[in-house]
């Protein structure tokens, strides 16, 4: 049986809960991404699979993507699976893509390195990025809220070889779907830098997203028996 459900169509009632959580004040002080402002411009349906929905938004001023991401994950409940996404030591262990990825302490601020593998014979990229998370209580409903953005610190130089990506946000918000599993969405933008061939860039959009979900799912059913 699939890990995932899907929200079905038309997706408003959930569309309007992301919005209204996500689309208002951000906690302490986290600035949005440039794409934020386009917001209220049409969304367009890029791919439904494996229950997921992914939605794509083109930003006029930079000419990239910012991505929202609908579902459902069966049997991974919604504190598990935050616990598990925070998780940075466990996450070196089941997402193949991670090449490094750790915190280090930055003026009383705890600041993320994360190195992303990349096919050959593109350069891996890398992020600096400040991340919260928070319990809020929405209608009366629980939901956790995690959000990741871009940072500079001189403690992280870049390195030769890796292309540093310093425009990154990403918003993630997760609640009980009311059984055993987690209502998710995902808002997503970051400007990987260099060249990058249009079927890596379409290849991660249509199919990046629901595969790190479907991990991520697996993650949860084995995080206890680490």
């Amino acid at each position: 049986m699939s890990s995932f459900r899907a929200l079905g169509p038309p997706l408003r009632k959930d569309r309007a809960w992301g919005r209204r959580l996500l689309g208002g004040a951000v906690p302490g002080g986290l600035r949005r991404a440039p794409a934020a402002r386009t917001l209220r411009a049409a969304w367009e349906l890029l791919v439904q699979t494996q229950g997921i929905s992914v939605y794509r938004l083109l930003d006029q001023q930079t000419g990239l993507y910012a991505y929202k991401v609908f579902g459902v994950l069966e049997d991974c409940l919604p504190d598990l699976l935050a616990d598990v996404y925070m998780d940075l030591a466990y996450r070196k262990q089941w997402d193949q893509y991670v090449k490094e990825l750790y915190e280090k302490e930055c003026n009383g601020e705890t600041v993320v390195y994360w190195q992303v593998k990349y096919p050959f014979p593109m350069s891996n990229r890398d992020y600096v990025y400040v991340r919260q998370r928070r319990e809020l209580d929405f209608e009366g409903r629980k939901v956790h809220v995690i959000l990741a953005q871009s940072t500079s610190e001189p403690q992280f130089p870049e390195k030769s070889g890796v292309i540093r990506v310093k425009q990154y946000k990403q918003s993630l918000a997760i609640q009980s779907d009311g059984e055993r599993g987690s209502k998710v969405f995902m808002y997503y933008f970051d400007n990987p830098g260099g060249q990058i061939p249009s079927w890596v860039v379409n290849w991660a959009a249509k199919n990046g997203v629901p595969n790190f979900l479907k991990d991520m799912v697996k993650a949860c059913q084995n995080y206890r028996r680490t």
